[in-house]
């Protein structure tokens, strides 16, 4: 059974979950300069700002869905980089901006637990089942 995906967060300035670390690290991916504190503050406003503007995006500070969506980098075995940082930062698991087998085999057990196809590679879906959460099949049946 395919993972119902919770909406993508609206995250803007005075955030401080673990929603902002990500985004801080995609930021970075994206070469924005910000500073990965956790905290959404001012830096970070600034870079989502210059972020939206180069996407074409409203260029509010706000990181919508479409923000979201554009910042997700596709990341995989043999990948390194920011991306990767904030991937392992979710995970908890060393954060050395490299996408080796420890980070595959957390990938891939969290899509099993999403209930996500499992193919190790963290993409749109994967992204949004970490940041924005996924309902389980009980939550589902109750809606």
């Amino acid at each position: 059974m395919a993972a119902t995906l919770n909406p993508w967060p609206t995250t803007r300035q005075g955030a401080k979950d673990h929603s902002v670390t990500t985004l801080q690290f995609l930021l970075l991916a994206h070469g924005q300069t910000v500073t990965v504190d956790g905290v959404f503050g001012a830096q970070t406003g600034d870079a989502v700002r210059a972020f939206q503007w180069t996407k074409n995006l409203p260029d509010n500070g706000i990181v919508c869905p479409d923000t979201w969506a554009a910042l997700v980098v596709e990341v995989g075995p043999g990948a390194r980089g920011n991306a990767v940082r904030g991937l392992q930062r979710e995970f908890r698991t060393e954060v050395d901006g490299e996408f080796g087998p420890a980070t595959e085999q957390a990938v891939r057990a969290f899509q099993e637990s999403a209930a996500i196809p499992a193919d190790g590679v963290a993409g749109r879906t994967t992204w949004q089942a970490l940041v924005g959460g996924v309902r389980s099949a009980s939550m589902r049946q109750a809606a």
